[in-house]
């Protein structure tokens, strides 16, 4: 791994351990410009590792050396959004080469939830659960931690917003790779044939087409959406401990909070 790449590493852990000391604190300004950077710093993180060599293809035997969770957290890098464990093993084949199961993922969630109970926040991330406007956890949709509430959270409009945010992303690494895997030109063009004017018939999908298509539909939709999570995120806030904040509230609380 390059140098660069080390720094900046050092300086994602760095924030997220800042966000979390100043969302503790309650210093929401300086939460929200921390993670500011956080975003910024990720992305250009995503951006250097992408701009490598795509890595040889590994057996089955190398790829289990690499966690599960690390596999999954990186998938998730790389979308932006909460994600199905489906798309999530997808991304993992196509862009990193490594084998992964579905039924690897069924109990990840349950398991980082464990590790936040007994000792909160000694991870840098966990892999958590995405947010209903009821507060609950959406069933199969796997997030990141260190993201802002507003991105964890779900509205009526998020499943379509998330669905074209994760193949704008998908499409923007696929553009910054010279020689891009097939596979993932493969996921692309699937993914791309639900978004009106992203591909021509069966044909392969053109990333600057999908592009341009999937954020003229974003554009439709994005201030709405954002005002919707931005209203469940704040009472993600105000109504929620932090365990509950990360991995929702049991639906027998939730319909208690309602009565």
């Amino acid at each position: 791994m390059s140098e660069s790449l080390d720094a900046l590493e050092r300086r994602i852990a760095e924030l997220r351990a800042e966000v979390r000391r100043a969302v503790k604190a309650k210093e929401n300004s300086l939460a929200r410009s921390l993670r500011g950077d956080l975003r910024r710093a990720e992305q250009a993180w995503d951006e250097a590792i992408t701009a490598e060599e795509p890595p040889p293809r590994l057996r089955e035997s190398e790829a289990s050396l690499l966690p599960i969770r690390e596999q999954v957290h990186q998938a998730l890098a790389l979308l932006g959004v909460p994600t199905a464990a489906k798309l999530i093993v997808a991304v993992n084949d196509a862009f990193f080469s490594r084998e992964l199961r579905g039924s690897q993922l069924t109990s990840l969630r349950r398991d980082e939830e464990r590790s936040f109970r007994s000792d909160p926040y000694a991870r840098p991330y966990y892999l958590c659960a995405a947010l209903t406007d009821r507060l609950s956890p959406a069933r199969g949709l796997l997030a990141d931690s260190s993201w802002a509430p507003e991105l964890r959270v779900l509205g009526p409009l998020s499943p379509r917003v998330d669905f074209l945010t994760s193949t704008t992303r998908i499409a923007e690494h696929l553009a910054r790779l010279a020689e891009p895997p097939p596979g993932a030109l493969r996921l692309l063009s699937r993914m791309a044939q639900n978004i009106p004017g992203a591909v021509e018939g069966f044909a392969p999908a053109d990333p600057a087409t999908a592009i341009r298509a999937a954020r003229a539909e974003l554009e439709v939709h994005r201030a709405a959406d954002t005002a919707q999570r931005s209203e469940v995120a704040a009472r993600v806030a105000r109504q929620l401990p932090d365990v509950e904040r990360l991995f929702g509230v049991a639906a027998m609380n939730t319909l208690r909070g309602a009565c």
